[in-house]
This record gives C-alpha cells, sequence and structure tokens, in this order.
C-alpha cells in the first residue's frame, strides 16, 4: 500500500504527539490522531482491511493514565538466576512474531504448565516481564512463561490489534499467530496440554479474552488486567468508544471462560465497565469480599461458583487505583506496586483450573 507524503507526514506528527500526551491534553491528542486515520482511510479505501494494521495507532496504554510511569527503555534480557530467556519467532500466512520464552531452572523434566503472557501498548517482552514479576513465580512453581511481542510494522505503538474484524476470528490475523506459536512450544518443550493458559494487559488483556474465546481447547483459563470483552469494537473509531465504556456488546460464548479480571475503579484509559463486562454472561451470581493490602489498595472481590465446587471467575475490582499492573516491580513500565498482587493471584486462580 502507497500513502503520499503528505497524509504520511500526518501520521507520524499525530502519533508523536499522542505519545507526547499528557492527561489534561489527551483527548485532543486522540482527536488529531483519529482525523488523520480518516484521511489515509479515504486515501486507501480499497486496501483498508488488508493494511490497516500497518498504520493503526495507540487506543489504550498509559499515556493517559493519572499517574504513568516513565517508559522503560528497550533492554536486554535479564534472566533470573538458573533460568533463562530463550529467543524466537513463529511465522505463519497471517505474518510474523517474535518471541521470548521463560524457561526455569526449577523445571523437573516432567510436562509442566504454559502461561501465555501478552504485553501492552508501548511494551516489549523484557519490559513485561521485569513489571509482572512473572518469571520469579515461573521458577517458584516451575512453568514456562511465553512472551509474544508485537512488532511495529503490525501497530506503530506495539499494540496487539484487539479491535480488527480479521483480528477477532480463529484461524486468522493475530490470533493465529498467538495460538501457534503457543503450540510451536508446547511441541518443542515438555508442556502439559491441560495447564496452558493466556493473559495481559490493557490491548494485551483484550487480546487475551480473544485467544480464550476462540481457543478454549488451547488455554484452559484466562488473566485479564485493565483489558475488554471480546468483540467490543469493529475499528478504530468503535474501539475508542470501548475504550471510553461504550462497547459494542458480544454474544456469549457458548462455554463462559474461566477467567480472572483486575481493574481499577479510577482507570482512564479503559473504563471499569469493560471489567464488569467480562463476567456479565457468567449463570451464577457472585460473592463480592472486601480486602485491603497493608498499606497500599483497598478491594473488592467478587467470586463467580462453577461446577464442583470450584471459582469460575474472579473479579478484582481495585479501589482508587488507575491503568497499571497491580503489585508490579518499578522495573518494568506501568506497575502499581500498591497492590494486590494480580500476577501471583493469577498463577493461584489458573492452577485451579486444570
Amino acid at each position: 500500500m502507497k500513502l503520499n507524503r503528505k497524509l504520511l507526514a500526518q501520521m507520524r506528527s499525530a502519533s508523536r504527539t499522542l505519545w507526547g500526551a499528557t492527561p489534561s491534553n489527551s483527548a485532543g491528542a486522540l482527536r488529531q490522531v483519529m482525523k488523520s486515520a480518516n484521511a489515509i482511510q479515504r486515501e486507501t479505501q480499497r486496501q483498508m482491511q488488508q493494511h490497516m494494521r500497518e498504520f493503526a495507532v495507540p487506543l489504550n496504554g498509559p499515556f493517559a493514565s493519572p499517574e504513568p510511569t516513565p517508559p522503560a527503555p528497550l533492554r536486554a534480557p535479564h534472566p533470573m538466576p538458573g533460568g533463562g530467556f530463550i529467543d524466537g519467532s513463529y511465522s505463519n500466512d497471517a505474518g510474523r512474531r517474535d518471541y521470548k520464552l521463560y524457561v526455569p531452572a526449577s523445571l523437573s523434566g516432567a510436562p509442566a504448565p504454559l502461561v501465555v503472557m501478552l504485553h501492552g501498548c508501548g511494551q516489549d517482552p523484557d519490559d513485561f516481564a521485569k513489571g509482572t514479576g512473572m518469571n520469579l513465580l515461573a521458577e517458584e512453581v516451575g512453568c514456562l512463561v511465553l512472551y509474544p511481542a508485537q512488532s511495529a510494522s503490525a501497530n506503530v505503538s506495539r499494540c496487539w490489534n484487539w479491535f480488527n474484524a480479521v483480528d477477532q476470528q480463529h484461524g486468522q490475523g493475530e490470533p493465529s499467530i498467538i495460538a501457534g506459536m503457543t503450540r510451536e512450544v508446547m511441541q518443542a518443550h515438555a508442556v502439559d496440554a491441560a495447564q496452558v493458559y493466556v493473559a495481559g494487559l490493557s490491548a494485551g488483556g483484550a487480546m487475551a479474552t480473544i485467544m480464550g474465546t476462540l481457543y478454549p481447547e488451547l488455554y484452559a483459563a484466562v488473566g485479564v488486567h485493565s483489558g475488554l470483552p471480546f468483540a467490543s469494537a469493529h475499528d478504530l473509531s468503535s474501539a475508542m468508544a470501548a475504550m471510553q465504556g461504550d462497547f459494542r456488546r458480544a454474544q456469549a460464548p457458548a462455554q463462559a471462560l474461566p477467567v480472572i479480571v483486575f481493574h481499577g475503579d479510577r482507570d482512564s484509559t479503559v473504563h471499569p465497565a469493560n471489567g464488569d463486562e467480562l463476567v456479565r454472561h457468567l449463570a451464577q451470581p457472585g460473592t463480592a469480599e472486601p480486602g485491603q493490602v497493608p498499606d497500599g489498595h483497598a478491594y473488592t472481590r467478587t467470586l463467580y461458583p462453577g461446577d464442583g465446587g470450584i471459582v469460575h471467575a474472579e473479579h478484582w475490582l481495585v479501589h482508587g487505583a488507575g491503568h497499571a499492573w497491580f503489585g508490579g516491580n518499578a522495573r518494568g513500565s506501568y506497575t502499581d506496586g500498591r497492590g494486590p498482587d494480580a500476577s501471583r493471584e493469577m498463577m493461584r486462580f489458573f492452577r485451579t483450573q486444570r
């Protein structure tokens, strides 16, 4: 797809404006990006569907957070003592993506769980691993952690394209790449096929919902942190609306996802109504349990029962919290160390869904 130089300059200018936006002027920056996107859409109408991802703009992420942590620079892999990262890539007809696989030293050789972690906008696998602390937990419990990496050629801000229609379909787009990558790791390593899970933050959380919905035979449970429901948008403009709580309601899946949801009630980037929607389809009413992190956030944890007395879903609404990974490490970007510990709670929940 070819764009004239004027339109391409407008898009680059809008992206730079958006990255520099503060909470007070982010709305104006978003309008500028939308204006540029509309111009490109008119110019390339015939090839829009095929090439939309190449010029996607940041739809969510920390630029609108009340108290954002400055983006961390790209870092070299930082393996835990005894464990380490393996670099890899996967490609199919939908495209190619790199990944990092953390292999803990604590593996016994028996089939181990696998957790797929989908980063948010502006992040990369190294940054996300440090911020979530998931590799430390991997050493504790003996599990593999796969970090797919979104490419800047697919989205200029490295957001997963959860809002594109093609990326909401089984066997197509980014879901097919992530699923294929997951299966490739399962074939190359001793993985317990009954203990494969997927989680993500923001755009990554929205994509985690898509993965669990489209591939329930592959993923046993889903973790959604500050994310959105399945098919809550179908293009750029509806994605902006969904992030503000005006989302498209998708038909309930045939089988409700085992899901653990974290959302801050002061999230100004992705409205907390999105977290509510993720558990709206559950048949059984939930039981709310208030809690408090010592010297940290208060929260309300709502438990939804499933068959056999096992909790099928959990919804953690964290009071006074914004758009960041709860209980995260400040060495990574977009974290809130005041808890609760989302990584540890996700791992606990996942291990009950075997």
